[in-house]
């Protein structure tokens, strides 16, 4: 008979077990398994030998285990692997939401920074978060040369901002010569302020954080602020960095005291962080934003944005620039006049006349569709064989002049329909009092556009009225921020 047994801690006693003997228990007619009877004796009674890590006796590890015992032991092992993995995930999982997500955003702010060339920075959570906005500069396709009808701008832009990045040498000498830390580009929808601010990007080679209002909200108190915190050390870490964001209004709206508590320390962190008593002369970190709606942008933070661009509707000669770039590299028609139809779209953005030219190019592929289908009636329709006759190679003919003014006229109809759904329910009714087409408000796209004005007023079916110049208009318009009330 053998023995082994194990200390237990803090006792003077183990467990001392004893193998009984197993061929007297198999002619009694036992399985042939081993059975085990453990006592409790004294510590001291029991050698060396009979002591085992974890109480398994020596004599059971010199016999083999059956095939069956090790499937049934690596089974157990691998079912409760599995579940404790399992259950370990889900408890993270419930802990922490966003685990997921963070580790995504993980390995896109690192492939993001091998990009533009940053490996050894390290970087905190918040700013791993921050990082997924980065923006590779030579990913960017835009370029001056597609940007047309802005050539005042474009240079105030490289002179401004583009230049202190690129000599700076020449800006350390003196105050007066500190580039501004804030750049606002405003003017109306469509006229190309957010392409100004990739070109500016391609062209100065920084880095470029394109920063989303979403970025900086979080549902739990205090974490906002982080990564208000983030952006800027992140800024720092990667100077010269550019921050851009686009419609600031909706960010750095004005403050009132109907704002959320953390809206209102996020906007103040911001500023300071921005601006403030800690924050470096020397940093070359420069805050790009872009609006419509100068007006509603708090006023410390126009402060903090001194050098500003009116990117405006285009003139005539600046939507002929913009015309021929557009259609630079499309097969024309030689009676194309673009400078006539440069004339028909006064008001029109440059957004408006790039869909204006789709619009256009879209008539011709029509046509080859329609003449495609009549081809294939007229064969179907045909008595002789023409198997053996080889198909004509058609293409798309010319855009035409008569396609760009249809073009024009459904962005007109366009935008009537846009007028007419602004101005409310008012305009499903006739509207014959002359006094009640006074007090409509009229958005300011219609003053931009004198001949959609005379159009709306048309489809109310007020009388039309006659301007002789400028001062007539200032006697008979009144200029609102919000929009143009006829008065």
């Amino acid at each position: 008979m053998k023995t082994s047994g194990y200390a237990r801690r803090g006792t003077g006693y183990v467990i001392k077990k004893e193998e009984v003997n197993r061929e007297k228990h198999e002619k009694e007619g036992w399985s042939g398994q081993l059975l085990v009877v453990g006592v409790l004796v004294p510590a001291s009674s029991c050698t060396d030998g009979d002591r085992m890590l974890g109480g398994v006796p020596r004599d059971v590890l010199l016999r083999p285990l059956t095939r069956s015992e090790v499937l049934s032991v690596m089974l157990r092992l691998t079912v409760f692997g599995a579940a404790t993995y399992y259950s370990i995930k889900w408890v993270v999982e419930t802990l922490d939401p966003t685990q997921k997500q963070k580790s995504q955003a993980k390995e896109r702010a690192e492939k993001l920074m091998k990009q533009i060339g940053v490996e050894r920075a390290s970087l905190n959570e918040y700013e791993t978060n921050v990082a997924t906005h980065l923006v590779d500069p030579r990913s960017i396709k835009v370029t001056w040369r597609d940007i047309a009808g802005l050539d005042d701008v474009i240079t105030e832009m490289q002179d401004t901002v583009i230049l202190p990045f690129q000599k700076q040498h020449l800006f350390q000498g003196s105050r007066l010569l500190q580039p501004p830390r804030g750049v606002l580009l405003y003017g109306p929808p469509g006229c190309g302020k957010t392409l100004i601010a990739k070109a500016t990007a391609k062209a100065s080679g920084c880095r470029f954080i394109n920063l989303q209002a979403s970025t900086l909200t979080d549902k739990w108190y205090g974490e906002s602020q982080k990564l208000t915190a983030a952006v800027f050390s992140l800024a720092v870490k990667l100077q010269p960095c550019i921050i851009f964001i686009d419609e600031i209004d909706s960010f750095l709206r004005n403050r009132s005291s109907l704002d959320h508590e953390a809206t209102a320390m996020m906007k103040a962190q911001f500023m300071s962080l921005w601006d403030g008593l800690e924050t470096g002369a020397n940093t070359q970190v420069m805050v790009m934003g872009a609006t419509n709606r100068p007006q509603d942008v708090d006023p410390a933070i126009l402060r903090r944005m001194p050098t500003t661009f009116h990117v405006g509707l285009p003139n005539t000669a600046q939507r002929q620039q913009i015309l021929r770039l557009i259609l630079s590299g499309e097969n024309l028609s030689r009676a194309v006049n673009l400078s006539e139809l440069a004339e028909q779209t006064d008001g029109y953005s440059g957004s408006d006349l790039r869909e204006l030219c789709r619009e256009a190019a879209m008539y011709r592929v029509r046509d080859y569709v329609h003449m495609q289908d009549m081809r294939q009636i007229v064969q179907q329709l045909q008595l002789d064989d023409h198997d053996d006759e080889p198909e004509e190679d058609a293409q798309l003919r010319p855009v035409s002049q008569v396609d760009l003014l249809l073009g024009l006229e459904k962005m007109r109809e366009s935008k009537l329909a846009t007028v007419a759904a602004k101005l409310g329910e008012e305009t499903e009714c006739e509207i014959l009092d002359r006094e009640a087409c006074l007090s409509l408000y009229l958005p300011t796209e219609l003053i931009c556009c004198p001949t959609l004005l005379i159009d709306v007023l048309f489809l109310f079916g007020s009388p039309p009225c006659t301007v002789m110049g400028p001062s007539d208009l200032d006697k008979g318009w009144g200029f609102h921020s919000f929009g143009t009330k006829i008065s």
